[in-house]
């Protein structure tokens, strides 16, 4: 069964004092792209949850943020205060830097010393503790379970898509069959006429049959179409396997089966052959898009 590597999750925990959040996104990527945001509280349990969540994911790029609320009632601490020490040193850097540019202060003066680092001192005793700590790990560990039943869903409908777009690269495949009674006979009469205008042509007549066979044997396309053929059986295959992680395989199989079809375009010398495997190409080009969001 295929899994996509698009998925969300979110899932809540409440601890003594806390109610711990996670929220969980995953897109396709070739490695697993982890990006955490979380509350600096919080921080020393970052290496646990990116090992859970890299064993769980394997790849994709992942958001994962994870958020703090205060349970109504609860004790509640200031938990973080202005040092308006290192402001009032910020501050008069920026006077500093407005008089000599000949500049007003700045009417958002504080919003900007905000930006600033250290001005705002966070007392992490006094937002959580090891009830937090569990509260957090169940929390994540749901929210990436429900992430992961996201995938499971999406690559359902991802295995649909895909045997439908098989299925119709196999029926114009077909097509091409009621083309090729006529290819080569029409193909070989175009070549004998246009050699009967020349006037005067002193030629072999058997090393020109020769010559004749050896050109049309090379637009014999049924080598191309029986590669074809399996590519889309092994395609198939690929993806109904029980073994995880196909997305690159397929990946690897879709790019086979584009240089088969393309083949088929450059030797099919029949506008009607050309106009099928168009078709085709556009239909390899949904499979190609969609092949890399399977894990």
């Amino acid at each position: 069964m295929l899994k996509s590597m698009t998925g969300f999750g979110k899932a809540s925990s409440a601890s003594a004092s806390n109610v711990i959040k996670v929220e969980v996104k995953s897109l396709n990527s070739k490695q697993l792209d982890l990006n955490v945001r979380m509350p600096h509280a919080l921080r020393e349990h970052e290496i646990g949850l990116r090992t859970m969540v890299a064993r769980k994911a394997e790849r994709g790029k992942i958001d994962l943020s994870v958020s703090i609320d205060r349970l109504e009632g609860a004790e509640c601490e200031t938990a973080s205060h202005f040092d308006s020490a290192v402001m009032r040193r910020y501050l008069d850097q920026v006077d500093n830097c407005c008089e000599k540019l000949g500049i007003a202060r700045p009417d958002n003066v504080f919003e900007l010393l905000l930006r600033f680092p250290d001005t705002v001192i966070v007392d992490s005793d006094s937002v959580v503790d090891d009830s937090d700590a569990a509260a957090l790990a169940v929390a994540a560990e749901a929210a990436v379970d429900a992430m992961m039943e996201h995938r499971r869903q999406e690559g359902i409908a991802l295995e649909s898509f895909f045997t439908e777009r098989i299925e119709a690269i196999s029926a114009l495949l077909a097509e091409i069959e009621p083309f090729e009674a006529e290819r080569v006979p029409r193909i070989r009469a175009r070549l004998e006429e246009n050699i009967s205008r020349i006037p005067v042509l002193d030629f072999d007549k058997g090393r020109l049959e020769q010559e004749l066979i050896f050109y049309i044997e090379k637009l014999d396309v049924n080598e191309e179409k029986q590669r074809l053929r399996r590519h889309l059986e092994y395609f198939m295959e690929t993806m109904q396997s029980p073994v995880a992680g196909q997305g690159k395989k397929l990946g690897f199989i879709a790019q086979e089966m584009g240089r088969e079809i393309n083949t088929l375009g450059s030797k099919s010398n029949h506008a009607g052959m050309q106009a099928v495997v168009v078709k085709m190409k556009d239909v390899l080009e949904q499979i190609k898009e969609q092949v890399l969001n399977v894990m």
